[in-house]
């Protein structure tokens, strides 16, 4: 057993509550359970209880034995200055206060439902693809939706995470900020991180002064990421590599190992050669993109915004010196719809949140609501459990189930878990 099956208990007063007292024999009326503290301190704060005779207001502790207070050194943590109830289920050892008065120690043994017990051991001890999959058809509706809105939220407050610090990081710069993201998407998984250090090599003020020529941009994204250094006798790469060479020297670059930068494995149309075109375009059709962002209602006017389409050289190339059939490259609309999940609707969820701004946050969510449901093997295992999803906000949803809540066997957090040990 674990201590979260105690604040599980603790929190939904699941346990039998018949003439509590401690264990020195004075009752126990609980007033106010307290919150949850998930931080550092006491497991809940701000409690009311009623110990004999008088009203306390204060934390309260919980450990599986009373001698763990010790063991994890509590005794000399100010942090657990203010317990007034110590929860445990097995009180081995009276815990003392700094005056030497005893804190009030409630033991939990006997208070189990057993039965309750054998679900918990039952959830956390199988190895199923989630814990709960004998249990979870049983679950109502309504408790999986309403969770799974949670959910959503909660993965959108996640992916923000990293955007609020590169924010702060570039001075609260929200143009420059949500390029250096969209770069990281441009690069899919297997390139992101060459893609966003990148962007935090060649700053959009660069770009921003050369976006009215494209070989100029090319040159500098090209040159920057490295892939220019090899001798090619084609013209338009030697052109790129002649015009990089100038601003590398004007704007005092350092150019990107190119050795970074992975093709193994990759579909054609996803060798970052081909990306970067792709982001040169974009580049240029798109000054003040975030500020653009801000203004969109649906995804058409994201897709109308991101439309990269190559011509001429990428046509028959799909890297340099290496000539190839005619071919289309646009950048698709599941690429694009890609970049909504993953930047643009978490931006402007940040944007909204940072801002006060309910409506952003809503437009965030909405163009998850109208974007259909992603396709991965997590999905997958969803649907044959009975989940079928018809947008990505499902989808997130479910991704934050499985990732955070079902693969960490947190199922005592989650509301799901909840309705089956209740």
């Amino acid at each position: 057993m674990k201590e979260d099956f105690l604040h599980f208990l603790w929190r939904t007063r699941r346990f039998d509550p018949s003439n509590l007292t401690t264990t020195e024999g004075e009752p126990i009326e609980i007033l106010h359970p307290g919150e949850h503290n998930t931080h550092a301190g006491a497991d809940f704060s701000n409690a009311r209880l009623r110990i004999g005779e008088t009203i306390w207001a204060g934390n309260v502790e919980m450990h599986l034995k009373s001698s763990d207070w010790l063991r994890h050194k509590h005794q000399h943590d100010p942090a657990y200055g203010n317990v007034i109830l110590h929860v445990v289920l097995e009180d081995d050892q009276p815990i003392l206060r700094e005056d030497g008065s005893r804190i009030p120690c409630l033991e939990m043994k006997k208070r189990v439902p057993p039965r309750l017990a054998g679900s918990y051991q039952k959830l956390l001890h199988n190895e199923h693809w989630i814990p709960c999959q004998h249990f979870f058809y049983a679950v109502p509706d309504m408790t999986k939706n309403l969770w799974l809105d949670r959910l959503l939220v909660e993965r959108l407050e996640h992916k923000t995470e990293a955007m609020r610090y590169a924010l702060a990081q570039n001075g609260n710069d929200w143009e420059e900020t949500f390029y250096q993201f969209v770069a990281r998407n441009f690069g899919l998984k297997v390139n992101a991180e060459p893609f966003e250090a990148l962007a935090k090599s060649l700053p959009q003020k660069i770009l921003a002064k050369h976006k009215d020529n494209l070989l100029q941009i090319e040159a500098l994204l090209f040159g920057q990421a490295g892939l220019l250094e090899a001798d090619v006798e084609e013209d338009y790469p030697n052109a790129l590599k002649k015009e990089y060479h100038f601003l590398q020297k004007k704007y005092r670059l350092m150019p990107l190992d190119a050795m970074m930068w992975k093709f193994l494995r990759l579909h054609p149309a996803n060798f970052p050669t081909i990306r970067l075109a792709q982001f040169a375009r974009l580049v240029c059709r798109s000054a003040h993109l975030f500020s653009k962002i801000l203004e969109v209602e649906t995804q058409a006017d994201v897709d109308r915004l991101f439309e990269a389409k190559l011509d001429d050289y990428w046509l028959t190339h799909y890297t340099f010196g290496n000539v190839s059939t005619k071919r289309n490259k646009s950048l698709g609309k599941d690429a694009v719809r890609l970049l909504t999940i993953n930047t643009i609707a978490p931006f402007l969820f940040l944007y909204g949140d940072m801002r006060g701004e309910e409506e952003f946050k809503n437009k965030a969510v909405g163009l998850l609501e109208a974007l259909p449901a992603e396709k991965n093997s997590i999905i997958a295992g969803w649907e044959k459990l009975g989940m079928e999803s018809k947008t990505a906000y499902q989808t997130q949803a479910l991704l934050q189930l499985k990732n955070v809540y079902c693969d960490g066997k947190r199922c005592l957090e989650c509301a799901i878990g909840g309705a089956i040990l209740k």
